[in-house]
């Protein structure tokens, strides 16, 4: 029996690298799944979404017409309004009236919606119950 020692180009040598497609299957069926099943979970809780409705405007001289400025400047007809406790301090004594009347709200196009967010906020503070927003019908392209 002999035995040998040192390499005679015969031996198996070791693989140090990894075998990565049984990886890349098992990453593909994942994603294969979770593509399938997320759009099935966000959709899952049922929400009845509002309608959109564009009614005619109703011009009552005891409604209230607010305009808002792209820079925020909050208008009372054509009277500009220093600061959010002015705003609600005159809605304030409007929303005492019987009828209440109602508030519209033009707002600027490029302005910001923290801007109109703010004087939606001061109508609800001050106890406003109708509050809507005046836009431009679509124009008819033909």
């Amino acid at each position: 029996m002999a035995m040998q020692v040192g390499g005679s180009g015969e031996e198996d040598e070791a693989i140090s690298t990894i075998n990565t497609t049984p990886l890349v299957d098992v990453m593909l069926v994942l994603l294969i799944i979770f593509l399938i099943t997320i759009p099935v979970v966000t959709q899952a809780i049922a929400v009845k979404l509002p309608a959109e409705s564009n009614a005619a405007r109703q011009t009552k001289p005891e409604n209230i017409e607010l305009s808002v400025t792209r820079d925020g400047d909050v208008y009372w007809g054509m009277q500009r309004i220093q600061d959010n406790d002015e705003l609600v301090a005159r809605l304030k004594q409007v929303a005492v009236l019987n009828p209440q009347p109602e508030v519209h709200i033009r707002g600027d196009q490029a302005g910001r919606y923290e801007f109109v967010g703010r004087v939606v906020f001061a109508a609800q503070r001050a106890g406003i119950a109708k509050v809507g927003f005046v836009t431009e019908p679509p124009a008819r392209g033909g």
